[in-house]
């Protein structure tokens, strides 16, 4: 492993904002910590920059950077306000490092790094006259110009609004997995986590609770608290059959799941609308989202009668509110909890 993080504490006094964290990250991949604000994802981060003091070991290919100062560690930082110097243009700030650095060819590794992030042309540009998204790029761009052997990001897009958040999502993955970089990213957004990341660690209250693939964190959360971090409203008990498994709201093919008892952490799109088979229901709330519209709908029978659940509809699906439906499980919307415990109520 590239990098590797062995029993990390991070205290305040009395108060530990990082408690025993083992982590590891392998070269040239993109690991996501991603957690609740004030859960010490961002005090990991700075402490494997050197930023904060801490207790523990942090090794780059096996040695302890113990001692090692910031400016000579080579990583890479990219923080959420992209803290760009307002004084110099689009093309000071990306050969700023490799200035420091007295390294070569700086105007050709400018303009290389401003193709990669979408900005060739930018170099003379002031980066007080750019939008917010683009100066994130020259952040970026910054940061990777003296080939940093681990980049680390701070929520780099959280001050942006959604719509460019998500399309600078996509652009930020696609010039990580271009430039090979190994990068360990701080966020709090699900999507941004599973969009850029090769593995995703979920973090609580100062502990790792999880580490895997986005789809199995996605599919198969570790415990209740961590389902329900990742969207999920409701959990039910289950039973599972042959890849089946059957819960008081319906059935939904899980192969992946293990026969036997089971619970389902249900998220709002579990559940959708069906023209005429599926668990019967009354439309109590209809509010429209981009391109579906969630519904809270009333069940009228079965194991849950009375029961307030969510679920979703197309954009052009007549349930008005007061109307019958009928739902059926989705099995994107369905995660995989253990058996043992007892489901909240919803």
């Amino acid at each position: 492993m590239a990098l590797a993080v062995s029993g990390l504490s991070v205290h305040y006094g009395s108060l530990a904002a990082v408690a025993e964290v083992d982590l590891a990250v392998a070269d040239g991949e993109v690991l996501a910590l991603l957690g609740p604000s004030g859960c010490g994802k961002s005090t990991l981060l700075r402490a494997v920059a050197g930023l904060e003091p801490a207790t523990g070991r942090v090794r780059w290919d096996g040695t302890d950077l113990a001692g090692v100062p910031v400016h000579r560690r080579e990583f890479g930082l990219v923080f959420q306000d992209g803290q760009l110097f307002p004084h110099r243009d689009v093309a000071g700030n990306v050969a700023f490092g490799l200035r420091m650095r007295r390294l070569p060819d700086r105007a050709t590794r400018t303009a290389e790094l401003l193709e990669l992030v979408g900005l060739a042309g930018y170099e003379r540009r002031r980066v007080t006259e750019l939008s917010g998204g683009e100066q994130q790029r020259v952040a970026l761009a910054r940061a990777l110009a003296p080939r940093p052997r681990l980049l680390l990001l701070d929520e780099p897009l959280s001050a942006l609004d959604r719509a460019l958040r998500e399309q600078l999502a996509l652009d930020l993955a696609r010039v990580l997995r271009v430039a090979g970089t190994t990068a360990l990213v701080v966020t709090h957004d699900h999507d941004e986590a599973f969009t850029l990341a090769d593995r995703v660690a979920l973090m609580r209250a100062g502990r790792i609770t999880q580490v895997g693939p986005p789809a199995e964190v996605w599919r198969r959360p570790v415990d209740e608290d961590t389902a329900r971090f990742l969207g999920c409203t409701r959990v039910v008990e289950a039973t599972v059959e042959s890849g089946v498994a059957r819960c008081p709201v319906g059935e939904v093919a899980l192969p992946w799941a293990p026969p036997g008892e089971v619970r389902l952490g249900l998220r709002p799109t579990a559940l959708r609308t069906s023209p005429d088979t599926g668990v019967a229901g009354e439309v109590v709330e209809r509010v429209h989202r981009r391109d579906h519209v969630r519904l809270r709908v009333r069940l009228a029978a079965g194991p849950l009668a009375g029961t307030l659940v969510d679920a979703v509809a197309g954009v052009t699906d007549p349930a008005d509110e007061g109307s019958p439906v009928h739902l059926v499980l989705d099995q994107d919307g369905v995660a995989l909890l253990p058996a043992e415990g007892l489901s909240r109520p919803g």
